[in-house]
């Protein structure tokens, strides 16, 4: 069984942008990602990837409205 990634960016362009950004979350809250499937991560630390990039959108985003 391959893995699959379904997720569609808005911007195709941004792809590597994202992929950066989601490395730079992973290393803030100590979950060790790799280029490629990442499949033997558990859910907690995914999860803890996925909120760290939402928390750091959240800021940027009350920053700029200042």
């Amino acid at each position: 069984m391959s893995a699959k990634n379904n997720n569609k960016l808005n911007v195709p362009e941004a792809r590597e942008a994202m992929d950066r950004f989601k490395m730079e979350c992973a290393n803030e809250v100590g979950v060790d990602l790799k280029e490629g499937y990442n499949g033997d991560i558990t859910a907690r630390q995914a999860g803890s990837v996925g909120g760290q990039m939402v928390k750091r959108m959240i800021e940027s985003y009350e920053n700029s409205v200042k």
